[in-house]
């Protein structure tokens, strides 16, 4: 007898048989069990995942001699035939080679003849998205009411070329992809059936490379055990798909947790001399670092059986998760720009010297702070002006922070609250550090002042600094302002103070008073206005659409038409009363009414503008001298819809 492939020998018999379909198969098993048939479905999914497969074992469910089953028997002469691909009543139609309006017309002409020997005439259309669209309109009428002998199962990788109106005619299953686990799951238990030495490895390793397909990954088997010479080995498949070998991967690892460049290179070299694909060590690479986060993530989300779960560990120990979360994202961006690198070579040495780079460094390698805290002098000690132009000057600030007094120590001991004593010269010259070029920070007169233009004489006493200069101090060491006796608003400084404008001397007991915002003006009448100056959220379309007919102090009167009753309910009305009296302070009253409008609303202003702005566009293009020599000398036409208003 003839070899079989892995593919077709080993094609499940019974809904039981499927891997990775629970939900289609539970969903066909009771429609099966109770006998709700739909006479239309649509399977959809990638190559491989079981479509035609599925489309078999419906048509044996269907057409069991047993009956409708959803456990079709397998020994009747309708599940055997179906199971050779000769059973009459079941038409197989490949739309990819049968794509245009004839084929499916004599399909559809069959239709309403009985079954021959089944119970149902199954239609099974494989790639149905390649039919034309003459095919799927004269297919409609017959899909969407076809006699009740007949069932439709279409199966297609491409449902978005399905037209709507053919997919709301038919149930509709989307088959996934199978995961590497089920895959190699599945694999081993072929392996074992048909007696073939092999190893774990190796079938995780197909399972990677089928990506969802079992069909594929019985292919890959097939060619796995006629490399290995009826044996299935780690090493065998590797070579076969170019794949890396593991202990690569974990020897980059530790070369990056050690930070050890020659290791790297070296590792890179042995990987060039297996001549393995540089893009799939990258695609392992970056598998093994998904693996590496989970376990420093969830110890518990690996299998306790994976093969490298103690190199994986190990390598989760060595690595801080910032580390791997950084290697990982490196390895995807290399294997993305492979194909831009001069050679795979110098793409994959550089992806592994770019993480070697930009490795997080240490506390230790961190550079010291070029700012070192020392000890200052006394408050009286002169700044010099390149002092004051650098960070340090902050320095001189400081110093004024010990003679602060907080209300707990006030508290303790009243007669310790005494004016605050600060050199003025030191503290002018610190503060006017940060001061931009154009304003001059007023000085007091001293020896040590800088600055060129003249500075008028303070009129307050030398131990009663400024009160920005005290609010700086206080700043520096979270102190509030007002916990000094000082106390006082904080002045700008002007560029050229006049001699007039001497600060003033403020009494220590003297309250802070806020400085209230200014009532907003008396309306006057312009709604449109006034709705620009609201905080409205939905309640502005309510304000766009209105007209107001009248106002009082504390009452308004809108109109509002009947094509906009919608945006006037109650909900609206009360948004917008609230925020009227939020914006005037005092509680506001809003009637609305629905009738005929007398003028215009903002909204309609806004259309009327932008109308009027559109023909003043339209009208300068048209005249422009350019333009009309274009139109004249060249046949040029003037699309008005492109033009658009500045």
């Amino acid at each position: 007898m003839a070899y079989q492939v892995l593919a077709r020998k080993w094609r499940p018999k019974t809904f039981a048989q499927l891997v990775g379909q629970e939900h289609v198969i539970k969903a066909l098993a009771n429609a099966f069990a109770s006998e709700r048939l739909h006479h239309a479905y649509l399977l959809t999914g990638t190559r491989g995942v079981g479509k035609t497969t599925i489309a078999r074992i419906m048509a044996k469910a269907l057409n069991c001699e047993t009956g409708i089953t959803s456990e079709p028997c397998g020994v009747c002469s309708a599940c055997t035939q179906i199971d050779a691909g000769r059973f009459v009543d079941l038409l197989e139609i490949d739309a990819a080679s049968n794509t245009g309006i004839d084929n499916i017309r004599e399909v559809l002409d069959n239709a309403q003849y009985a079954p021959t020997a089944g119970r149902f005439k199954v239609y099974i259309i494989d790639e149905v998205h390649m039919l034309s669209k003459s095919a799927f309109n004269a297919m409609l009428k017959t899909l969407e009411e076809p006699p009740s002998h007949v069932k439709f199962i279409l199966a297609t990788t491409d449902p978005q070329k399905v037209p709507i109106t053919v997919l709301s005619r038919c149930l509709q299953f989307s088959l996934r992809q199978m995961t590497p686990q089920q895959v190699s799951s599945h694999l081993h238990k072929v392996l074992q059936a048909e007696q073939v030495q092999f190893e774990p490895l190796a079938l995780n390793l197909l399972g990677h490379a089928a990506n969802g397909s079992m069909r594929d990954a019985l292919s890959l088997l097939d060619q796995a055990i006629a490399h290995g010479a009826g044996q299935v080995e780690e090493a065998g498949v590797r070579a076969m798909l170019g794949a890396v070998d593991q202990s690569y991967l974990f020897e980059l690892l530790a070369a990056l947790a050690a930070h050890d460049g020659p290791a790297l290179l070296n590792t890179a070299n042995e990987i060039a001399k297996r001549g393995l694909s540089y893009e799939a060590a990258l695609h392992e690479l970056a598998h093994v670092l998904h693996q590496v986060a989970l376990i420093q993530a969830v110890p518990g989300a690996l299998a306790d059986d994976l093969p490298q779960l103690a190199q994986i560990q190990a390598a989760a120990a060595a690595l801080s998760p910032e580390d791997t979360q950084l290697y990982y994202q490196i390895a995807l961006h290399g294997r993305r720009d492979l194909p831009l690198a001069p050679d795979e070579y110098a793409g994959f040495t550089m992806t592994l010297l770019r993480m070697l780079a930009f490795a997080p460094a240490s506390a230790e390698q961190l550079p010291a702070s070029p700012i070192q805290p020392a000890p200052t002098p006394g408050l009286s000690a002169p700044v010099s002006p390149s002092t004051a132009a650098t960070p340090a000057a902050s320095v001189a600030i400081a110093a004024a922070a010990p003679n602060v007094v907080s209300p707990e120590a006030a508290a303790v001991n009243p007669e310790a609250v005494h004016p605050v004593a600060v050199n003025p010269a030191a503290v002018a010259q610190a503060s006017a550090a940060p001061v931009a070029p154009s304003v001059a920070a007023p000085t007091a007169p001293s020896a040590q002042a800088t600055s060129h233009s003249p500075a008028p004489a303070p009129s307050h006493a030398a131990d009663e600094p400024p009160p920005w200069h005290v609010e700086a101090a206080a700043a520096l060491y979270d102190e509030p302002a007002s916990y000094t006796q000082v106390a006082a608003p904080v002045v700008a400084p002007t560029a050229d103070p006049a001699p007039s404008q001497a600060p003033t001397e403020l009494s220590s007991d003297m309250p802070v008073a806020a400085t209230p915002s200014a009532p907003p003006p008396p309306f006057n009448g312009d709604w449109r206005a006034l709705v620009v100056q609201l905080k409205l959220g939905a309640a502005g379309m309510l304000a766009q659409n209105a007209e107001l007919q009248h106002y009082a102090d504390d009452h308004f009167m809108l109109q509002v038409s009947e094509e906009h009753r919608a945006v006037s309910g109650r909900d609206y009305q009360e948004k917008l009363r609230l925020a009227l009296s939020e914006h005037y302070g005092r509680d506001i009253k809003l009637t609305v009414q629905i009738g005929t409008l007398s003028g215009e609303t903002p909204a309609a202003m806004l259309v009327r503008e932008n109308a009027q702005r559109q023909e003043n566009a339209v009208a300068a293009i048209q005249n422009d001298p350019f333009i009309q020599t274009l139109v004249r000398d060249f046949g040029g036409m003037i699309d008005a819809d492109s033009i658009k208003p500045l």
